[in-house]
């Protein structure tokens, strides 16, 4: 089995990496962070000395990475992969970035006779953490076989998208979904508290009708209604995604006045502090702005 380069060992990277390792791949693993570079290394992976060695060893090389900015850097600089690999070589970029980034890679890709998928992921950190991540995967049919071991090593959901790009595209409308709905239910949980409603029968009501919705079920009680803002994803991050949403949107020439709201309601809970907890968290983003308690269900309730 020949050498699987994977850059990036942060909240998300670094279980997959790990996944990769218990399930018998041979990495050599780079971040910035040298204590999540030994936590691999403890797995049996090596460490890289640079982007460029990593580029020259490994046939494949992965990045997660925070935003577009880094995987250029690393993909396209003098000292980066399309630089060092040999022709044949392919960059599996699971990052959430810039579709127009990713169009970019593939071109520069192309013209050194590599290749390019994106494979950005769906669900949490904790899913991760478990090997349960969902991918959303642009790829030529080739390409897609070549890297479904990895993700079925690192997942339990493989979706074959479309072509290179289709993946990120599809995580954006993923994730502005996912996101709008962290917003409504922060207003709704709000409202009903100014009601003076009682929580759980409000959950109860809502998970009966069509206004159910993921983020509230599975999501919410979980987290901010159990008083874990913990990040998995954070307010942060959401902020960034549904940046890129609009972004993309408006190269699209497609109206988004709900994700343009969306946008702003995050950008006022970053700048109150909010930033870095869990992306559920904007419902006490929401109550804190409203003077309204926090909404929270008893320890150990499940919804009937």
């Amino acid at each position: 089995m020949s050498k699987i380069g994977f850059i990036g060992l942060g909240r998300m990277g670094k279980p997959m990496a790990a996944n990769l390792c218990q399930k018998g791949f041979e990495l050599v693993v780079m971040d910035l962070n040298p204590d999540a570079v030994q936590d691999l290394q403890r797995l049996g992976a090596s460490a890289g000395s640079t982007v460029a060695q990593i580029a020259r060893d490994c046939a494949i090389v992965v990045t997660m990475l925070p935003s577009s900015i880094e995987v250029e850097q690393v993909a396209l600089g003098a000292d980066g992969i399309f630089a060092n690999a040999a022709a044949g070589s392919l960059l599996l970029d699971m990052s959430t970035i810039d579709p127009l980034a990713t169009d970019r890679l593939q071109a520069e890709a192309l013209r050194r006779g590599m290749s390019v998928v994106d494979a950005p992921v769906g669900r949490l950190a904790e899913h991760a953490d478990r090997g349960e991540s969902l991918f959303m995967v642009g790829a030529s049919k080739t390409d897609f076989a070549r890297v479904k071991p990895l993700l079925d090593a690192m997942g339990t959901t493989v979706y074959h998208c479309g072509d290179v790009g289709a993946g990120g595209r599809t995580k954006l409308v993923n994730n502005y979904v996912a996101v709008t709905l962290c917003q409504v239910n922060a207003e709704a949980l709000a409202l009903s508290q100014r009601f003076g409603l009682d929580i759980t029968s409000t959950l109860q009501v809502l998970y009966g009708t069509s206004a159910s919705n993921g983020q509230l079920r599975m999501n919410f009680p979980n987290k901010v209604l159990a008083g874990d803002t913990t990040p998995g994803f954070t307010i942060d991050l959401a902020h960034k995604d549904m940046s890129l949403v609009i972004g993309a949107a408006h190269a699209a020439r497609v109206p988004m006045p709900v994700a343009a709201a969306v946008y702003e309601s995050f950008s006022l809970a970053r700048a109150s502090e909010y930033g870095r907890i869990d992306f559920s968290g904007i419902a006490d983003a929401v109550c804190d702005l409203a003077r309204i308690e926090r909404p929270r269900v008893p320890k150990g309730w499940v919804a009937g």
